[in-house]
């Protein structure tokens, strides 16, 4: 489904700021090799994803779903002197090539890549985080988001990706697993009196989540 008009997609990028060289080569990189290229945040949404970085000015910000390290990237620019950006991956072949892009980052030192499955990784984790982005597997989405919540901070803030899906939460009866699990997903934070949420029409769809 095409919801979303490429004209309209094109005229934002006319728009957005152009990417840093190493983010350009990264985006370059994983459409040339990577067999799942269309999950990368892409330039627009990474501006975006800095920019509420730069704002916010967080100490420590947490990532579920690296990829191939362009979104932790773009949220790294906004981290202040010794704060921390954790970001975990499942796939050892994604959080390898993670490794070589984070390399190349001025923001190496305060990257730290976690290999494994959230779900046991999370509780681990010590910060409060002040901002928070999921883009991982979408039936785990509640599962991330309840995990959590309790260690944001007040005034933090969670983004949700793809929480449009393609299009298919849009139509009449949702159909197939990952488009049933967002859509639950949405559906639990839309009643969720803990916090306050704007859903905008960025890319495949972001939910803004702040905690009360």
């Amino acid at each position: 489904m095409d919801f979303i008009l490429p004209r309209a997609n094109e005229y934002a990028e006319a728009f957005t700021d152009t990417d840093r060289p190493l983010l350009a080569g990264i985006e370059e990189r994983t459409q040339r090799e990577h067999p799942q290229a269309h999950m990368l945040s892409g330039r627009v949404q990474g501006r975006f994803l800095a920019m509420v970085s730069r704002l916010m000015q967080p100490r420590f910000i947490l990532e579920i779903g690296t990829f191939t390290g362009y979104s932790a990237l773009c949220l790294a620019e906004g981290l202040v002197d010794g704060g921390q950006l954790h970001t975990i991956e499942i796939r050892e072949a994604d959080a390898e090539r993670s490794r070589q892009n984070f390399s190349l980052s001025p923001k190496a030192n305060q990257v730290i890549l976690h290999l494994g499955d959230a779900r046991s990784i999370l509780p681990r984790l010590e910060p409060i985080w002040d901002l928070v982005f999921i883009d991982a597997d979408k039936v785990g989405y509640i599962d991330y988001y309840e995990l959590v919540l309790p260690r944001l901070r007040k005034g933090g803030l969670i983004i949700a990706d793809n929480v449009l899906f393609h299009g298919q939460v849009l139509e009449e009866e949702v159909k197939g697993k990952n488009a049933k699990a967002i859509q639950a997903f949405n559906d639990h934070v839309r009643k969720d009196e803990r916090v306050s949420k704007v859903l905008l029409t960025v890319r495949d769809g972001l939910l803004l989540i702040q905690k009360n």
